[in-house]
């Protein structure tokens, strides 16, 4: 089969059920004999850091709630078998006719999804933790130093405490503009 025949298609899942859907899908395109058709099936990823009793946890959450990624040709019944998959709830479209991602999307999806891999791998995007001296490099209070009060990895900021005039003073920034010193 050419590889020139098959497209991506965004397949639209009950939130929170992605990995048990993804694992049905599989195995009823396994006894269809259909995984020629469907090579390939994706729950886009990206890894959070938390902060939990001074630790820090890496986490894997889902980049698109309540969406799976789809790689395949509609062949015979490839269609009707995704659709007949208890937690699925339709492809993403008009009403009965599935739109494919254009290329574009796709690579952006899997860059964003490959990039979050290599910056792990590279030992990179490391967390920041409470009592971390930090410079900011950004903004009002560029070159400002100051002990890391608070984090918030889900908002990307953190809380910390920078000395002005004296005086101890709190400021919220974004990640981009604070480094570690």
């Amino acid at each position: 089969m050419e590889t020139i025949d098959l497209q991506w298609y965004v397949v639209r899942a009950i939130s929170g059920q992605e990995k048990k859907v993804k694992a049905m899908l599989e195995s009823e395109l396994i006894k269809a004999k259909l995984t020629d058709y469907v090579p390939q099936i994706l729950i886009p990823m990206e890894k959070v850091y938390q902060i939990k009793n001074g630790k820090k946890i890496a986490k894997e959450r889902n980049y698109f709630p309540g969406y799976i990624l789809v790689q395949c040709k509609f062949y015979g019944e490839v269609q009707a078998t995704i659709k007949g998959i208890n937690g699925v709830v339709g492809f993403l479209g008009t009403k009965d006719i599935p739109v494919p991602l254009r290329q574009s999307e796709v690579n952006r999806i899997l860059g964003n999804v490959d990039e979050n891999a290599a910056i792990e791998l590279a030992g990179g995007n490391e967390p920041f933790i409470i009592g971390e001296p930090i410079k900011v490099i950004d903004g009002p209070f560029n070159g400002f130093s100051g002990i890391i009060e608070e984090v918030n990895d889900e908002k990307k900021k953190i809380k910390l405490m920078v000395k002005i005039f004296g005086r101890r003073t709190p400021l919220e920034l974004n990640y981009n503009q604070i480094e570690k010193e």
